[in-house]
């Protein structure tokens, strides 16, 4: 099984109502128009794959990403692309759309900002709750 782990953490300028997209993001600042991202300070950005790791999306393979905060559990489906970059050294964006740049992991989402569980985004809310993000490779 193909599996990476980011560590990242909350920031209390966390919205998460981004009707198309998700990310998280190396950053350690977030202003009230990231409205798109999860969490801050991620430990790895798409540049920091294993290549084994981005082969595998880029022949077009399943992604799940599992969000945990806490006991708190939510996952997204999405999409590897022939199409992708995967060499942003900072952000990683998951999208619903078909759109690729250098900042996206995986496209064809079930789930944008808006559809996470909202606990998981008021916990989110916080400088001092941190979240595991495992992005797992489905055959």
């Amino acid at each position: 099984m193909l599996r990476e782990v980011i560590h990242c953490r909350g920031h209390e300028n966390v919205r998460a109502t981004h009707k198309s997209t998700l990310e998280f993001t190396k950053e350690d600042y977030l202003t009230p128009r990231g409205d798109c991202i999860l969490c801050i300070g991620a430990d790895k950005g798409i540049d920091d794959l294993s290549d084994e790791f981005k082969a595998a999306l880029r022949a077009g393979k399943k992604l799940l990403i599992r969000i945990k905060v806490g006991e708190l559990v939510d996952e997204v489906l999405a999409e590897g692309s022939p199409e992708l970059v995967l060499d942003h050294p900072c952000s990683m964006v998951v999208r619903k759309s078909e759109y690729i740049d250098a900042r996206t992991l995986a496209i064809r989402a079930n789930k944008a900002a808006r559809d996470i569980d909202r606990k998981i985004v008021e916990l989110l809310k916080s400088p001092r709750t941190t979240a595991e993000v495992e992005l797992i490779i489905l055959d």
